[in-house]
């Protein structure tokens, strides 16, 4: 299984950016589907995830500001970020769960806001 994340990119507080991920390699039931993210000198932490009936779960920070999607025909998983601050910057993960089988992590994209 491969993860193949893009999206990443340096914008002014204030604005978007969408990351997208892709995985592929076999054929398998992607459970949960997520994105962490991981800034300079701190610990990874949560996101978003999304189930394969589409219920979401979001860090207080994410709610409200982004929103989590997948296209399980397409095995991707999207993060709509609005409104990004300055400590949104972070290298950013997505994460896929399958079942019977294990997690999976895709490489990282940098996002970068200034202020």
């Amino acid at each position: 299984v491969q993860l193949q994340a893009s999206g990443g990119g340096l914008v002014q507080a204030g604005g978007s950016l969408r990351l997208s991920c892709a995985a592929s390699g076999s054929k398998f039931n992607i459970d949960v589907m997520g994105w962490y993210r991981q800034a300079p000198g701190k610990q990874r932490e949560l996101v978003a995830t999304i189930s394969r009936g589409d219920s979401t779960n979001y860090a207080d920070s994410a709610k409200g500001r982004w929103t989590i999607s997948r296209d399980n025909a397409k095995n991707t998983v999207y993060l709509k970020m609005n409104s990004l601050k300055p400590e949104d910057t972070a290298v950013y993960f997505c994460m896929i769960a399958i079942m019977r089988t294990g997690v999976y992590w895709g490489q990282g994209t940098l996002v970068t806001v200034s202020s």
